[in-house]
């Protein structure tokens, strides 16, 4: 099963930040990674707009908090994710 991942949008990225971008997204990754598991086994049913901000409170909760108060994700993307966990299927 593929599981879901982070790409930041490198666009407006200075030298610094395009260096620390590759490991960003691999800690942003595993902290979504991780929090989509914990939302499927814990699943019960719930609308998937409560799945969704259930999966961004999850992610967040894995981040430090300061990557966490800047974690401003694309939404309609965290929304695709909870939509595959309601219905039981393949996140991809």
């Amino acid at each position: 099963m593929s599981e879901p991942h982070v790409t930041l949008d490198p666009r407006g990225l200075d030298p610094v930040q395009q260096k620390l971008r590759g490991p960003l997204e691999d800690q942003l990754t595993s902290a979504l990674q991780a929090a989509t598991d914990r939302v499927r086994a814990g699943y019960a049913g719930e609308p998937v707009e409560q799945v969704c901000q259930r999966l961004l409170d999850e992610t967040r909760s894995g981040l430090h908090p300061d990557i966490a108060a800047g974690f401003n994700p694309d939404m309609d993307e965290f929304c695709r994710v909870a939509v595959a966990i309601v219905r039981g299927g393949q996140v991809t």
